[in-house]
């Protein structure tokens, strides 16, 4: 053979190697990647560690009090709380890596034809109505949307893509038995509310094949403020009560496992999944019906923040991190990640409804609403993060 001849073989030979190389590379570190996040998102990145930066440049919110799918206690401009400036130039910077702001253009061209559901109590409904005001931006043509049994959404046409929340405060199926009259029982119990802790509510029972990301959360129900001893939940398994009868936080322990066993055995595989950890609340000197105010006008400080939120400290909002706990127990081994937005939250007692709710009587009604955001506000941030991870996931 020539040495011409070898040299053309040779370079022939590299031009191959370099393209097979340069082709499959990319696809076999992006396959490696988007495992290890969809196995443990805060390997690749964690948004959720970071602090508040007062930034006079910060792009104005993406929509006003104008919304259409604003809920009225939420919309905060309309209401004319004071500070909303300030409230919304703050920016969350995480320590780790960069946040985009969300692109709704590009968002929804990602998820072109996809949808994206929301399963829980209002929390979640919160984080959707800053989504849906987000996104609208990108089609004035979006319309409401409520169907199979969502009980709130959008449709956006110029995509194809459907963006809904479906109710269900503790995610299990739960009813309202009242105590028959016959009953000579005198402890004080009106009735029960049935919890089957095996079966999902009727909400998104049937929904699972529909969206193609789903965002769950409960927790903010599993309280005695909203089940007291007079109307107590009880457990029922297999269509019989569980006995000896669990207590609440036993009961949401069990609901938690039996929830995350349904998706993991019934969501399909392909559905991107995310479990949001619990919202903070913010009351101050008192619970919700003890006068409990969040009248504040920055972010709590990073020293403050055990002081309100540590369960050691037996505060009026120490639920949050006593549930996380539970919650991170019961995904432990599966492939649903966490969508952890408690810590960024925890500061941000500044950013709450609290007196600003709209209707006449409200606050000596309900008291001030320390546990909802104003939107714009604080959920818009949530939207970055779970919309930055959504992306990174379908690439």
């Amino acid at each position: 053979m020539s040495h011409h001849t070898k040299l053309s073989s040779l370079i022939f030979l590299s031009v191959v190697f370099l393209f097979l190389f340069s082709t499959f590379l990319p696809l076999y570190t992006t396959n490696r990647f988007t495992k290890k996040f969809l196995l443990s998102p805060s390997s690749a990145c964690n948004f959720s560690n970071g602090n508040w930066v007062l930034d006079s440049t910060k792009p104005d919110p993406f929509y006003d009090d104008t919304c259409p799918f604003h809920r009225n206690a939420w919309n905060c401009l309309k209401n004319k709380r004071d500070n909303m400036g300030l409230i919304n130039s703050w920016k969350w910077i995480p320590r780790d890596c960069k946040l985009e702001r969300i692109d709704p253009w590009r968002f929804l061209g990602l998820t072109r034809n996809k949808n994206v559901g929301f399963v829980g109590d209002s929390l979640n409904e919160n984080f959707l109505v800053s989504f849906l005001c987000i996104l609208r931006v990108a089609d004035d043509g979006a319309k409401k949307w409520k169907k199979k049994g969502a009980w709130r959404g959008a449709y956006f046409p110029k995509f194809n893509v459907t963006v809904a929340y479906h109710r269900a405060v503790l995610l299990a199926r739960y009813k309202w038995i009242q105590k028959q009259s016959t009953d000579s029982n005198q402890d004080g119990v009106k009735g029960i509310y049935r919890v089957d802790v095996d079966i999902p509510a009727d909400e998104w029972i049937g929904i699972t094949d529909f969206y193609d990301v789903l965002v769950f959360n409960t927790g903010h129900w599993w309280g005695y403020d909203k089940f007291p001893n007079e109307t107590p939940l009880v457990f029922y398994r297999h269509g019989e009560p569980i006995r000896p009868p669990l207590g609440l936080s036993d009961g949401f322990q069990v609901v938690l496992e039996n929830m995350v066993h349904y998706i993991q055995k019934e969501v399909p595989k392909n559905t991107l999944k995310f479990w949001r950890l619990q919202s903070p609340r913010h009351f101050y000197g008192g619970e919700w019906n003890q006068n409990g105010s969040c009248l504040f006008d920055k972010p709590l400080e990073e020293n403050q923040l055990d002081l309100w939120f540590d369960p050691s400290n037996n505060g009026v909002n120490k639920e949050a991190r006593r549930l996380n706990h539970l919650i991170k127990e019961a995904l432990r081994g599966t492939d649903i990640p966490l969508l952890d937005l408690t810590h960024l939250s925890e500061f941000r007692a500044d950013a709450h409804p609290a007196i600003w709710l709209g209707k006449k009587d409200a606050v000596s009604i309900w008291g001030q609403d320390c546990m909802h955001w104003c939107v714009p506000g604080v959920p818009d941030a949530w939207v970055d993060i779970l919309v930055q991870l959504i992306c990174i996931s379908l690439g």
